[in-house]
């Protein structure tokens, strides 16, 4: 039974290690992410937030412990169906947004419409509806080095949400950003996030970012403690 159902979280990670050699970069870190939610998971620099954030898209495998999507066990799941989730259920927006230089915005936008057979009317059709969206429509035939970098990642947080994910795993969303940008670009995320009802998971050392969301998370030398939000 999926975890939308029976009314668990939608995301979860249960006594997660992650090392690197000898490294320590998660010592039994625990969250849980509900749907619709935005949670803030903070902590300095080499904390493990990142790594975390790994592991709960199923980029990375946890050495122990458990991650579990609607129910399922995450870290045990191929490759292939992994790799198939990240198109399908998770969308991500990166600090620098990793667009493809060759591509317009507007092909950007829909490459993971394209990558899923959509054929490329449609997968157009949809990625101008994000661009106008997230008022970036001006720049969808023009490629991502013609953009500013307010402009380019509200085009990356587009390409997030096309697909119409459950998750959006946002990592250092704003730091590349003047504070201006990086609140219109949280507001923009935010805003879409919610009216979809996808939740997101929200990596940032800056409480000003972490302000956007309904939760926080806080990581410090692999471990982790939450943190209620004052209403």
């Amino acid at each position: 039974m999926s975890a939308e159902i029976d009314g668990g979280p939608l995301l979860e990670a249960v006594d997660v290690h992650k090392a690197f050699g000898p490294t320590p970069a998660l010592d039994g870190a625990a969250i849980r992410l509900w749907p619709g939610e935005v949670v803030a998971v903070m902590g300095p620099s080499g904390s493990g937030k990142s790594t975390l954030l790994h592991c709960l898209a199923g980029i990375l495998r946890p050495d122990s412990g458990t991650v579990y999507y609607r129910g399922a066990e995450l870290s045990s799941m191929s490759d292939v169906a992994r790799s198939e989730l990240r198109r399908t259920d998770f969308g991500f927006v990166f600090q620098f947004g990793q667009l493809v230089p060759e591509l317009t915005c507007l092909e950007n936008v829909a490459l993971p419409l394209r990558l899923g057979g959509q054929r490329r009317r449609e997968a157009e059709r949809a990625a101008t509806e994000w661009l106008e969206r997230l008022e970036v429509a001006d720049v969808a035939n023009k490629r991502p080095g013609e953009t500013s970098g307010g402009q380019g990642q509200r085009v990356a947080v587009a390409r997030a949400l096309v697909t119409g994910p459950k998750v959006v795993f946002a990592d250092e969303p704003t730091g590349a950003l003047d504070s201006l940008n990086g609140e219109r670009v949280m507001k923009l995320l935010v805003n879409a996030a919610k009216d979809t009802g996808a939740a997101v998971v929200l990596v940032t050392h800056e409480a000003r970012v972490a302000a956007y969301s309904d939760r926080e998370v806080v990581v410090r030398d692999g471990r982790t403690r939450q943190v209620e939000l004052a209403q």
